[in-house]
Order: C-alpha cells, then sequence, then structure tokens
C-alpha cells in the first residue's frame, strides 16, 4: 500500500528514512555520508517523486521503492 510521506508525521518520516539509509548495501558511490545527509537525499527523492512510501501490512514494515 502506498503512503503518502506528507501524510506521516514528520518524526515518523525521519525514523523510517534513517532506518533505510542505515540497512547494509545502500551504497552512495565513492563518497562518503553522514547519516543526516543521506536522509536529507531520500528526502529530496521524496519531494521529487523519484520514490515512494509503502507499507505492507503483512510485515508491518514500510519501505521506499522506486517510482521511477
Amino acid at each position: 500500500m502506498n503512503i503518502p510521506y506528507e501524510s506521516v508525521s514528520r518524526e515518523t518520516l525521519a525514523s523510517i528514512l534513517e532506518e533505510y539509509a542505515s540497512r547494509e548495501g545502500t551504497e552512495y558511490g565513492d563518497h562518503e555520508y553522514s547519516m543526516e545527509q543521506k536522509v536529507a537525499q531520500l528526502h529530496a527523492q521524496l519531494k521529487r517523486g523519484d520514490i515512494g512510501l509503502t507499507f505492507d501490512p503483512n510485515t508491518e514494515t514500510c519501505t521506499l521503492i522506486s517510482l521511477r
């Protein structure tokens, strides 16, 4: 189920983005980025519509998916 990111509280969205950015295998190329920078990049991608927020009721988890 897709969820408009604007409908999620700021704190919850920050937690979801931080959890996603901290997953093993999320590489950002040759440069090292701080957690704040990674979260900011993800938030910008949400605003542009490049990625979306989805909720799986079976596992009760949220994740980010590519929309482009």
